[in-house]
């Protein structure tokens, strides 16, 4: 067995390997062929990774190629953000490519099944192909357009390329099987009328090829030995291998259907993504509840995390529905060595320290990651006022409370121990402030062991403090509440703005940057709306999950 196979690889990398001990191909191409309708997901990162990686075991290419067959969808914005997220990812094609480069030879290809009495330019309408399709029980009919000689159909596929035609007046179809079981095989439509701009060709043509006609020709043309895609273009595979064989051009692709990725509370559609952009459910493309990979990018996932992730869910061809915690899993595992740690205060409770000098402030050591030495430590200021969360302190607090209340002591962490003497109110009974007292002998790292506290509360010391905005994200979607129509399960609370503090080291920080904030979680620097004189944090996930591998 060659060593590009082993036992932890996939069945895909088998099929490859076989094919290329028995001779079918000299050398491996794939191909990642996104549509410019929209931005790439979750789901399409899998798919990168398969075909970038798997060519690269075999020492084979990966080409880029834009499936832009429909002008009506298709925008130059989503070729230039999908170039950026697979760049993003780490990976590089080797070739780049446009379907609408290929619109000359996919026309004469046309012309070529016309003249083999294999293609039909069809009178119908849209709905009336429909009904006469049939059901999977029931075959399909024949219409009177079927019966065409093969120069009326040539010179009515001419007029529909000078543009003679309204919209929908005509479309070409292959003449295949009206009773084929497989409804794909019903003289599908392979050219229909669209006189619209193109983002690439402009206003040169007016017909526009059908994917699941163009898409074959495009791989043959590029010398695609694998064409790998998702379950649900299983049942096209017998057209996919007509169009290849009919049209006569060289080169045989072999398609081959693994299991797209579902995730869990997750929408794994560019349609319903584009809906919920267009409906202003979200803010943009890149809003950070989206699973788009801009969208995970600005929240703070990492490429790595994102690869590792789809490595490890695997590719079969059973689909299943993976938990989306696994991503949050593989997230902290790859940022707990490489994030700084920093203290915030998301919403701030101020304290004063009674007996602490007033004016004085002392800067005290904390270690940057206690779980990598080598980040060194940072220098944070500590006074007589500083902020804690508004949930560490009750002033009527149950059993086994270990936080702040009245006469109660906590380690302030990097610090000293403080006692609450005194609780300030506002006129409606709100706790505004505490009134605290530290022992000076209790500095951290000071070894003192005089007595020990349950309590250790992060904190923000309040005059060297900068002020920022915190978005803490919880699921777009909620699967529990999913009805006729998805919109239904929009979560209504997927975001909660917040605004508190950070230490003053958080001043210079740039978009993208990711910190551990003590309790809080890990971070990122939002690099849209942070700048100097507003800093915003994305969370990207909590501390801990209930998720186990």
């Amino acid at each position: 067995m060659s060593e590009n196979v082993n036992n932890s690889s996939h069945f895909i990398k088998y099929i490859v390997q076989e094919d290329l001990d028995k001779g079918a191909y000299e050398h491996v191409v794939t191909r990642f062929p996104p549509e410019p309708n929209g931005y790439l997901h979750i789901g399409h990162a899998k798919s990168i990774v398969l075909n970038f990686e798997l060519a690269d075991a075999f020492n084979g290419k990966t080409n880029l190629r834009f499936d832009d067959t429909n002008p009506l969808k298709e925008d130059q914005e989503f070729v230039d953000a999908i170039k950026q997220d697979i760049q993003w990812l780490g990976y590089e094609w080797d070739g780049l490519f446009y379907a609408s480069n290929y619109f000359e030879e996919m026309y004469e290809r046309a012309v070529l099944l016309i003249k083999k009495g294999l293609a039909y330019v069809e009178d119908l309408t849209q709905e009336e192909i429909r009904q006469y399709r049939g059901t999977l029980t029931e075959p399909g009919k024949e219409s009177e357009s079927r019966s065409r000689s093969v120069d009326e159909n040539l010179a009515l596929f001419e007029k529909m390329r000078k543009g003679e035609f309204a919209n929908g007046e005509k479309v070409l179809r292959a003449k295949i099987d009206m009773s084929s079981p497989n409804i794909n095989l019903r003289d599908p439509v392979i050219y229909r009328i669209s006189h619209t701009e193109h983002h690439n060709t402009g206003d040169k043509w007016c017909i526009y090829p059908m994917y699941s006609y163009a898409h074959p020709l495009e791989d043959a043309i590029e010398g695609v030995t694998h064409s790998i895609c998702t379950l649900e273009f299983e049942d096209q595979r017998p057209l996919y291998d007509w169009v290849v064989a009919h049209t006569e051009i060289e080169g045989t692709p072999k398609q081959i259907e693994f299991a797209r990725l579902n995730l869990t509370n997750t929408v794994m559609s560019k349609r319903k993504l584009k809906q919920l952009v267009d409906e202003g459910y979200v803010d943009g493309w890149d809003d950070p509840r989206m699973p788009t990979l801009s969208g995970l990018r600005r929240r703070g996932f990492t490429a790595d995390s994102i690869k590792t992730f789809c490595r490890e869910i695997g590719v079969s061809k059973a689909d299943n529905l993976v938990d989306v915690r696994m991503l949050e899993h593989f997230v902290r595992e790859d940022l707990k060595l490489q994030s700084p740690r920093t203290m915030s205060v998301l919403k701030p409770l101020k304290v004063v320290i009674t007996n602490y000098p007033e004016g004085e402030v002392e800067w005290l050591d904390a270690e940057v990651n206690p779980e990598n030495e080598t980040m060194g430590t940072r220098q944070i200021p500590f006074s007589r006022e500083i902020y804690i969360e508004q949930s560490d302190f009750m002033e009527n607090p149950p059993k086994k409370y270990f936080r702040l209340f009245p006469g109660n002591e906590v380690r302030l962490k990097h610090a000293y121990f403080i006692k609450c003497e005194e609780v300030i109110k506002d006129e409606e009974g709100n706790v505004i402030e505490l009134r605290c007292t530290y022992d000076p002998e209790t500095k951290s790292g000071s070894g003192f062991t005089g007595r020990k506290v349950k309590g250790t509360l992060h904190w923000v010391e309040a005059t060297h403090a900068k002020e920022a905005e915190f978005r803490l994200y919880n699921s777009l979607i909620d699967d529990e509440k999913s009805g006729d129509d998805f919109l239904d399960a929009v979560n209504p609370e997927s975001l909660d703005v917040v605004h508190g503090y950070v230490e003053p080291n958080m001043a210079d920080v740039k978009g993208n940057d990711k910190f551990q904030f003590f309790r809080h979680g890990y971070f990122n620097v939002d690099p849209k709306d942070s700048h100097e004189d507003k800093l915003v944090f994305n969370r990207i996930v909590e501390l801990k999950s209930s998720f186990k591998l």
